[in-house]
């Protein structure tokens, strides 16, 4: 199967000396190489600047004499040379910490995602999922994990947010424009797109396919959008998570049914398939009729496919997974069992939660009845899951429940500081440290940095991330003309020498945004305290059809608005990859307080402990696992029968007020926080090893992966 052409043909432009320009640009793999991300502006500062960050886009912004003054520039060749030599050696070796410790399989594992965060310029993603997923394929990259992955492309995105002057969220729908997005059309073997039919629609519904590449990592999207399609059928992929069942379950038939399909017309043949979530279950469906149609029989080819499948669940919630009305499921499957080798029953009862029989199909029970390998993304959410999908198993008990747990982690170098933390990290911890990164021991070696040294560097983050807000709220007063009051309240005057809260997580209600808003009087008195001052930052989307969440980031930015808060709030709109780690690496603390237990995990908590800021955070989650009584804080830890919301609304006060602030504003003459940056190093040193994705991709690997590939330790 072909490829499409030399990415150098895109830019006729550039100079043969530095045409690998291209190339490295569309390889995801810069983003989270220092070296190699640094090239870019060292190119040209400003069209890097315009560009948003976007190679591709930047390329073709830059001035001709720029690129051939840069052919010329011996300091820049040297530069790119060593950039593109390690490229170059890193994505052309499959050599790495899985094939030294497994050897090579013969077949890679399939992983399969509704959505992806691999970098901004590729919007493909809503949140944490897409953000885990993200880290994940990176993490594989680095660990030279044999797979591909898949997911779809969607035309128009999730949710460009707009935040009108009255504090409602609105949606700024428009067709995404991919001419700079790092992704590439695959070609058939005449040198045309290649298109798949995927299987159960009438009239036929077909795919293009974009490829992307994440280091080491292909990842196939599949495109609806095209010609020959119905124009419902090209709306398959318009949005992500769209509300309208039945185009959800098109949706995922597209994803898991056509993505098997996909990589069965690329020739390649996973040995695993691995679903992040139930959205792609269908994934497991399409692979049993494949043997069923080579003579293996329905109920052998189910226990086939189990062997060799991993489902990862991350919600806590029932409401929060796929449920398709039976009638519904049936209009597209019906005409199809005997694909399958089965009847309506042999293939219902398959999705079918006891719990609920009347319910329709439940695309995770499907994948837990699917599935030898299955896990919850934190020891809580285990326990969680287990007593929600119970009655899979209702022959084990409770504590038998096949279900483990693998807690997520985050890929350090994607959002740990590139610029003044990581060279810190080589000079004090160890210039191993990105090998060794998931070594506990090797990171108590973060005492050794100056207070001086890692304050300061915290400290030009934090400009750096206000610097950001200030700009994008500038840009709001210049370009849509919006009242002052909101440019404030976007963030305007916020002031980098105050104890900054970040809070930047998907607005809904269970999350509760809105919890240090409980007593606003008190909250003010904290606020504006003429001595020791604080501010917070909220960014974060609420979904469409949230209503409540778009009330809660209404009632923020009204507060925002509001003079009695003296500009110390600020809701900063549009929440992306970019912004989150600015705000991850900038802010002094992160809080977090979900409604226990339904916070699966978290990651954002965990990019911040990394970068040295330390969590004030419920009890709930990843934080469970995290907390140590040195590198943050917690409360609510002990539930309250009913509504604990004014007990925990009390307790984080009351950690501010009494703990947290005069911590940080405890200054002797050299004007550092010696205390609150001790608490600062043990965020480090604790969160780095423990929660990044080294850790977790490890785990996978020796738990799952070794036996679903057939693999064993060399």
């Amino acid at each position: 199967m072909a490829e499409s052409s030399d990415p150098a043909q895109q830019f006729p432009s550039l100079p043969k000396r530095i045409h690998g320009l291209a190339r490295l640009s569309y390889n995801v793999w810069w983003s989270w190489h220092r070296e190699a991300r640094e090239l870019f502006p060292a190119l040209d500062q400003q069209a890097w600047r315009e560009s948003d960050h976007n190679p591709l886009r930047m390329l073709a912004l830059v001035p001709q004499q720029t690129l051939d003054n840069a052919a010329r520039d011996p300091e820049f060749l040297e530069r790119f040379d060593a950039v593109m030599a390690e490229f170059d050696a890193n994505i052309a070796s499959q050599t790495g910490w899985f094939t030294t410790e497994y050897g090579a399989p013969q077949d890679p594992l399939a992983y399969f995602s509704a959505e992806y965060a691999f970098h901004h310029s590729l919007p493909l993603y809503a949140g944490g999922l897409g953000v885990l997923a993200g880290d994940y394929i990176k993490e594989c990259s680095d660990l030279a994990i044999p797979m591909v992955a898949v997911g779809l492309i969607y035309s128009r995105g999730y949710l460009s947010q707009k935040i009108r002057d009255d504090g409602w969220q609105e949606d700024d729908e428009k067709t995404l424009d991919r001419t700079y997005d790092p992704v590439k059309l695959v070609l058939n073997g005449n040198n045309e797109p290649l298109r798949v039919q995927v299987p159960f629609f009438e009239p036929p519904v077909h795919v293009l396919v974009w490829r992307a590449d994440i280091g080491r990592v292909p990842v196939y999207l599949l495109d609806t959008e095209v010609e020959t399609n119905q124009p419902w059928d090209r709306a398959i992929a318009h949005r992500l998570y769209t509300n309208d069942p039945e185009q959800r379950l098109r949706q995922e038939i597209v994803l898991g049914i056509g993505g098997m399909c996909v990589l069965k017309a690329l020739g390649i043949h996973p040995a695993a398939v691995h679903i992040n979530e139930g959205h792609p279950a269908f994934a497991f469906l399409e692979r049993a009729r494949g043997l069923v149609e080579s003579g293996t029989p329905f109920e052998a080819a189910v226990a086939k496919i189990r062997e060799t499948s991993v489902f990862t669940t991350h919600t806590p919630l029932s409401a929060g997974t796929d449920v398709f009305p039976f009638p519904l499921f049936e209009k597209y499957f019906s005409s199809h069992y005997d694909k399958f080798g089965t009847d309506r029953n042999g293939l219902l009862q398959l999705g079918t939660n006891p719990a609920n029989p009347d319910a329709g199909f439940n695309m995770t029970v499907f994948a837990l009845r699917m599935s030898n390998f299955c896990n919850a993304v934190s020891k809580k959410h285990g326990e969680v899951a287990r007593e929600m999908w119970k009655g899979v198993w209702p022959e084990k008990k409770l504590e038998d429940v096949p279900i483990t747990a693998i807690t997520n982690g985050v890929h350090l170098l994607t959002w740990m500081d590139p610029q003044w933390l990581q060279p810190l990290f080589a000079k004090y911890v160890s210039p191993g440290w990105i090998r060794d990164q998931d070594q506990l021991k090797m990171w108590e070696a973060v005492d050794n940095i100056p207070d001086e040294e890692l304050w300061g560097s915290h400290s030009l983050l934090k400009i750096l991330l206000i610097d950001e807000i200030n700009e994008r709220a500038r840009e709001e007063w210049q370009k849509k003309r919006v009242r002052a009051e909101s440019v404030i309240a976007f963030g305007a005057l916020l002031d980098p020498e105050i104890l900054t809260i970040g809070f930047a997580r998907r607005f809904t209600s269970y999350k509760r945004p809105d919890l240090i808003l409980h007593d606003l009087d008190r909250l003010k008195l904290i606020l504006t305290n003429p001595l020791q001052p604080v501010q917070i930052i909220f960014a974060g989307k609420a979904h469409p059809s949230d209503i409540a969440g778009a009330q809660l980031i209404q009632r923020v930015f009204q507060l925002a608005r509001d003079p009695n808060f003296a500009a110390r709030i600020a809701f900063v709109e549009n929440y992306d990859q970019h912004l989150a780690a600015r705000m991850v690496r900038g802010v002094d603390m992160w809080l977090n307080n979900p409604l226990p237990p339904l916070e699966a995990s978290g990651t954002s908590g965990m990019k911040a402990g990394a970068n040295g800021v330390p969590s004030i955070s419920i009890l709930d989650g990843w934080w469970l696992e995290g907390y140590n009584g040195t590198n943050g804080w917690a409360f609510g830890g002990d539930a309250t029968e009913g509504d604990r919301t004014a007990a925990d609304a009390e307790a984080l006060y009351r950690l501010l007020e009494e703990k947290i602030i005069p911590l940080y504003y405890l200054r002797p003459d050299d004007e550092i926080p010696h205390e609150y940056v001790r608490v600062m190093k043990a965020a480090i040193k604790s969160v780095a090893p423990q929660f990044s994705s080294r850790r977790m991709l490890k785990e996978y690997v020796r738990q799952f992966y070794v036996k679903a590939l057939g693999v064993k330790k060399s």
